[in-house]
């Protein structure tokens, strides 16, 4: 049977717990044990598909299609597994689930409450994960912070799953803020208290307390929160900001956090970790002094975590090339074709990513002109490779009025069309052997994830190969998934999302090999 582990937050949000529970997650795989990951959100939303990256950053789209947090993507990366839509639960999937089973009559006409019937479904989401994945442990984080009305029904679910399971098959680990008070020159421990008092008061008594700082935090300080908490000393764990993300992994496992874990679950017999290649990168990303300035031309370019995914991708290539990488934010709002050389001329590399709706089309229509007709090695991603197409079609086959349908609906020549459904999650991708991208993979057949809705126009396929400069480099159930030009350095865009298979350890191929060609141009 699987061990769960929760995570809850306390004091104020943005705590990192979804970093330490991804670095937890990796220790416990390098002890040799499986691991799953999930995240529980408060919001009433049924997943964040619809939600606008201003408010929520960037959507992760599983292998099987689930939209989810953006925190499901450091998951992945951290544990390098691939997650599932067990993966991601929240309010509104919980209720949504509820009131249908209550339309059934599955509740032979019972009052519908939150205990029982909603605290169960959250426990049932436990269950299918275990059974699911068939995981050893399943690290589950609680969104939200301890207090927050919307957190209650998870908090009481959680609380009622050690009655359930057993002590020894349950563990709850809090993060909280000790804030360090510079006039004062001190750090202060008593909203940790009132936090753990808190979750005290709602059933649940942490076994680990993680102590957010940034600042080393005393020992006289730990064994005061340890009298008043009433957790264990060595079950106080420090997590002081670190400059590197990753570095949080090898800084637990310092102090010991999966010893903890593994006694307390009873767990004998792992094997040793080694952290080794952790410990090698980070080194690495502290030793780079060259740098690559990459433009990224985009709408949400204000809110960075509506590209969380696409950042860390870049990062994890110029890790492997000993290149720091230099994001250059450009609003599609603010480039014209007045501005646009100089915005871009000084840029080693261009990205058009993704995004929904025609209100960024112009600013990433002029970039990509500019990128294709002055050789500035491009990338693009999703509706990046709509618009590199609808580019192509207006200023060198002369569609004039080429158009997609995502932008016009009416419109005469529409180069992309609207598909039957959106096209989500893993697919296979055929792959042409004459083409730059078949040299990326090294592979005529390749699994990406998706999340579009527009597909090519095939009526203009032959519009498009007539032009020996033009590719149409691979196709996933007959719908073309990338784009190339043979007369420019670097010029590639596919309709699937590679950022999301992007790993710290295991680059994703398309953006080693942008990054390579840029680091040794």
């Amino acid at each position: 049977m699987a061990k769960h582990i929760f995570i809850t937050g306390g004091v104020v949000s943005s705590l990192g717990k979804g970093i330490n529970a991804a670095s937890i997650g990796q220790i416990l795989k390098s002890r040799g044990l499986k691991v799953f990951m999930q995240k529980f959100d408060p919001y009433i939303n049924v997943d964040p598909g619809t939600m606008s990256p201003f408010q929520h950053g960037e959507v992760f789209v599983t292998n099987d299609g689930a939209e989810t947090d953006l925190d499901l993507g450091h998951y992945e990366r951290f544990i390098d597994e691939n997650l599932s839509k067990e993966s991601s639960v929240s309010t509104g999937k919980i209720y949504q689930a509820v009131i249908d089973k209550e339309r059934k009559g599955l509740y032979n006409g019972a009052t519908i409450q939150v205990i029982p019937h909603i605290t169960d479904e959250i426990k049932l989401r436990l269950k299918e994960a275990a059974i699911s994945s068939k995981a050893d442990i399943i690290i589950t984080e609680i969104g939200g912070t301890v207090g927050d009305i919307e957190s209650l029904p998870y908090l009481e679910a959680i609380r009622q799953v050690r009655a359930d399971y057993g002590f020894n098959k349950t563990l709850y680990i809090h993060n909280t803020l000790v804030p360090y008070l510079n006039a004062a020159k001190e750090i202060k421990t008593k909203p940790t208290q009132h936090s753990v008092r808190e979750l005290k008061s709602l059933g649940i008594d942490p076994d680990i307390l993680m102590l957010r700082s940034e600042v080393d935090i005393p020992n006289h300080a730990k064994d005061k929160i340890a009298l008043f908490s009433g957790i264990r000393r060595d079950a106080i764990i420090e997590s002081k900001d670190v400059d590197i993300i990753y570095e949080q992994i090898i800084k637990l496992r310092e102090q010991k956090v999966d010893d903890l874990i593994l006694d307390h679950f009873n767990i004998t017999n792992t094997k040793e970790p080694n952290l080794s290649l952790w410990e090698g990168l980070v080194n690495k990303i502290k030793g780079l002094n060259r740098s690559l300035k990459i433009g990224i031309v985009g709408k949400y370019v204000t809110h960075h975590d509506a590209y969380l995914s696409l950042v860390e991708a870049l990062k994890h290539s110029g890790y492997k090339h000993n290149v720091k990488i230099e994001n250059i934010w450009i609003n599609t709002k603010d480039l014209t074709d007045n501005n646009v050389k100089e915005k871009l001329s000084n840029l080693d590399g261009v990205i058009i990513p993704g995004g929904f709706g025609s209100s960024d089309t112009f600013g990433k229509v002029v970039a990509i002109k500019y990128a294709r007709e002055n050789k500035i090695p491009l990338l693009g991603i999703c509706y990046g490779m709509q618009l590199a197409l609808i580019e192509y079609a207006q200023n060198v086959l002369n569609i004039k009025d080429a158009n997609s349908m995502e932008i016009n609906e009416k419109t005469k020549n529409p180069i992309f069309i609207e598909n039957d459904k959106l096209y989500i999650g893993s697919k296979e991708v055929n792959i042409n052997k004459n083409s730059k991208i078949y040299n990326i993979y090294n592979n005529e057949l390749v699994n990406e994830r998706f999340r579009n809705k527009y597909i090519f126009n095939d009526n203009y396929k032959n519009e498009f190969i007539k032009n020996e400069d033009v590719i149409l480099s691979s196709y996933s159930n007959n719908i073309l998934t990338s784009f190339e030009l043979k007369d420019h350095p670097w010029f590639l865009t596919v309709q699937y999302h590679p950022e999301y298979l992007s790993r710290p350890l295991r680059p994703h191929p398309i953006f080693n090999n942008f990054i390579e060609y840029l680091a040794n141009k």
